[in-house]
């Protein structure tokens, strides 16, 4: 029994094993604490097992309330009729609500499951024996310590076996994408497991909410799993993913202080377009620059006459790029005048204004004492 271990990773089986091997052997009275996680208690009765209670399984007052066979109100009104007893048997063997053969194997199956809890949880250190005192939910008579944890080892065997095999605390599955036609032939132990497989639920929860047995919960999930009609939700797919840019890796010259930015190439491809084919010229993309506040003379001046002549009410007149030529320019080859056709593109005979005019026309802003 020494070399046992769990295949689902637990350590700590052979500290238990020699400490209720320890109280078998001197027939101790009195209750054995384990702490872990979920850890329990062991109480023994001349060094057998008479009842476990532990927080990683349901107890047989649970199993009764959440199977339905009796209802809360009906559990309060035994408790009264027994003053203050914490497991009311003659109760309920009296009122009808189970035989006294089905509450032995109702205290039976909650100190396994209670004890495999136990075995697989993270078994840490265990107490000197306490005093005694009456158990909750006791059995007639006692089990041996070796023969329970034999059985809660087997039953880790049998879930570390299975295809998807689970912890009682740790996975939270889902429901799968399930058609109705095959939920509606599922057996009803299934269709349980299903309705309460949320994500946010273990089989130890499950347990608890249903009145199931933590093993029988557990090796329902597994195999569920291992069947596609539970799923567990993927780690990744709640990470939102990240698009990452590379820089160009070519030399970057560094921008003068307060330059303006270069014009985008294909809004002036654009521009050129519609100035070329008469037409209006498409609206900017960018933010509207800052207005002219100022009056220019010259060439260059706010009066316009003509096909220039007009109010433009909303545009605003931005301050144009004058970058000095010889300012951080390098020697490009020039070419030959006329060669891009941009000038007899842009000629007034063609395009009806100059391209002065048009940035006027668009950008410069009207108000009622301007005159034209």
């Amino acid at each position: 029994m020494s070399g046992i271990r769990d295949s689902l990773g637990r350590v700590g089986y052979d500290l238990l094993s020699r400490a209720l091997g320890e109280c078998q052997s001197e027939r101790a009275t009195g209750k054995l604490r384990v702490s872990g996680k979920p850890g329990g208690v062991f109480h023994l009765r001349d060094g057998c097992v008479v009842a476990v209670e532990s927080p990683g399984a349901p107890g047989a007052e649970a199993r009764l309330l959440r199977s339905g066979r009796v209802s809360g109100e009906q559990w309060a009104e035994l408790l009264r009729e027994a003053g203050g007893t914490r497991w009311p048997e003659a109760g309920l063997i009296a009122h009808g609500y189970a035989g006294a053969a089905q509450l032995r194997v109702v205290c039976m199956m909650a100190m396994q499951d209670a004890a495999f809890a136990v075995v697989a949880g993270d078994v840490e250190a265990c107490d000197p024996l306490d005093a005694a005192f009456e158990p909750y939910a006791p059995v007639v008579l006692g089990e041996a310590p070796g023969r329970l944890l034999q059985d809660a080892a087997r039953k880790l065997a049998a879930v570390a076996a299975l295809p998807r095999p689970v912890r009682p605390d740790r996975e939270r599955p889902v429901a799968a994408a399930v058609p109705d036609e095959i939920r509606e032939q599922l057996p009803p132990p299934q269709k349980e497991l299903l309705a309460h497989a949320d994500g946010r639920r273990t089989a130890r929860d499950i347990a608890f909410a249903t009145g199931l047995g933590a093993y029988t919960v557990t090796v329902g999930m597994a195999r569920m799993l291992g069947e596609g009609l539970l799923e567990l939700p993927a780690e990744s797919a709640s990470v939102t993913g990240v698009t990452v840019r590379d820089l160009p890796t070519g030399t970057l010259r560094q921008r003068p202080p307060g330059a303006p930015p270069a014009l985008d190439p294909e809004v002036f491809s654009a521009l050129t377009s519609a100035v070329a084919a008469g037409e209006s010229p498409p609206p900017d993309p960018g933010p509207d620059p800052e207005p002219d506040s100022g009056t220019r003379s010259g060439p260059d001046s706010g009066t316009r006459s003509g096909a220039d002549s007009g109010p433009c009410p909303g545009a605003t007149a931005p301050s144009l790029p004058r970058r000095d030529p010889g300012a951080h320019a390098p020697s490009l080859p020039r070419r030959e005048p006329g060669a891009s056709g941009i000038t007899e593109t842009l000629a007034p005979e063609k395009a009806g204004a100059s391209w002065k005019g048009f940035f006027r026309l668009r950008h410069r802003i009207w108000t009622p004492d301007s005159g034209t």
